[in-house]
């Protein structure tokens, strides 16, 4: 065998195995994972085996809609698919990171929700001069984002960007453009298991269904490529607004972006631009009912947290969803359905939430919640942590 061959299937097969290793993690209790791991070495050469001779293709998804932190429809990938997506990512995420601004903070390393919130509260401060200045914002959100995104467009745009790295890249560019494809115009629609209850996609918009998406168009939730997809397909849009818009203070969370500026007109001048924009180079909507410009003062609703000056305060949605879990946990217990299954159930649900809280002055709100609000009852099956931000089972 040719030895340049030999290497190159030997980086291969070394990089699917930390692939492996990588989308395991936070996974191993799933089925998926448990069957794929039963024989993790035979299935990864099998894996391996089926790339390298170009066979590969993605397998059958779980649908399924979650209703928390808002409706949402999931397609769960096979867990073999999964050691494809991280595959993926770590070839090319690498390269995208070099290209994106400091201000889109999902799905980053080092970024996420509490940076986003952090940092637009310091635009707010740095454009008002700590609140003594008029400064203003604008909320932007993008009609159902991940449905719109036209695969061929995603796909083009990834591929000019790889070839035009290719002299700097040291991985099997044919090899993961092939996955590329494979992953990108996949459609999970056409191969699914629909989990739970039917009447779960009612009152779901149209827009946020692949089975309602337009031909050609849309990434399915819940696939860590398609979070990677999202963040750079509006890459180019972040660099329109800061350096065509000259707006200096932008971030973005997934589709949510924010504007600060001193110029409330300036702000407002630029709504028709940036719709434009979107329209004819990306085919994405702004939703014509989410569009928010205010006055700081008035503060602003962002990633479960609700800005406003010297205090950041949690989302009522959040304090909502925290308390609609602990009644779902008092009804289970006064049935007498304390199960370790439920009890995990429960504690998922309510540390979510507190640990959400726990980066904000909510001390007294999550002692109150639990204390009040809680069956004393689940005292004989879990334990609140010193500082009340996490519970933990006695089990």
């Amino acid at each position: 065998m040719d030895p340049h061959l030999l290497e190159k299937n030997d980086r291969l097969l070394e990089d699917l195995f930390r692939a492996y290793f990588d989308a395991r993690k936070n996974k191993r209790n799933t089925i998926n994972a448990l069957r794929f791991e039963k024989n993790f070495e035979r299935n990864l050469f099998d894996l391996f085996d089926d790339i390298v001779s170009r066979r590969y293709k993605p397998g059958k998804s779980i649908c399924f809609v979650v209703d928390r932190p808002v409706k949402r429809e999931i397609f769960a990938a096979d867990f073999r698919d999964r050691v494809v997506h991280h595959f993926i990512y770590n070839y090319i995420s690498p390269i995208f990171e070099k290209m994106f601004i400091n201000d889109t903070y999902s799905c980053r390393k080092g970024k996420g929700v509490h940076c986003g919130i952090r940092r637009i509260d310091h635009f707010i401060r740095s454009c008002s001069d700590n609140y003594a200045f008029d400064c203003y914002v604008l909320k932007l959100d993008i009609k159902g984002y991940f449905m719109s995104i036209p695969r061929d467009v995603l796909f083009y745009k990834i591929e000019k960007t790889i070839l035009e790295k290719k002299d700097k890249i040291d991985f099997d560019l044919p090899t993961v453009l092939y996955l590329l494809n494979e992953t990108i115009f996949n459609d999970p629609t056409r191969n699914c298991v629909v989990k739970g209850n039917p009447g779960g996609w009612k009152g779901l918009p149209q827009g946020k269904s692949l089975f309602t998406a337009r031909p050609n168009c849309g990434l399915p939730i819940g696939n860590l490529t398609s979070q990677l997809f999202g963040n750079f397909y509006l890459n180019e849009f972040d660099h329109y607004v800061r350096r065509d818009l000259k707006i200096e203070r932008y971030g973005r969370y997934v589709d949510d972006m924010i504007l600060v500026d001193k110029d409330e007109g300036r702000l407002r001048s630029v709504i028709p631009e940036i719709r434009e924009y979107l329209r004819s180079n990306l085919s994405l909507t702004l939703h014509p009912n989410k569009t928010y410009l205010q006055h700081f003062a008035k503060g602003v609703a962002f990633l479960g947290a609700f800005i406003k000056p010297r205090r950041i305060y949690i989302a009522n949605r959040v304090k909502g969803k925290l308390h609609a879990s602990i009644e779902k946990g008092n009804r289970l217990i006064a049935k007498g359905w304390v199960e370790k299954e439920e009890t995990r159930y429960l504690l998922s649900s309510l540390n979510s939430y507190l640990g959400t809280m726990k980066h904000w002055k909510t001390y007294i709100l999550r002692v109150e919640s639990i204390r009040k609000n809680l069956d004393g009852r689940w005292m004989d099956y879990v334990v609140v942590g010193s500082d009340w931000s996490r519970i933990f089972s006695r089990f």
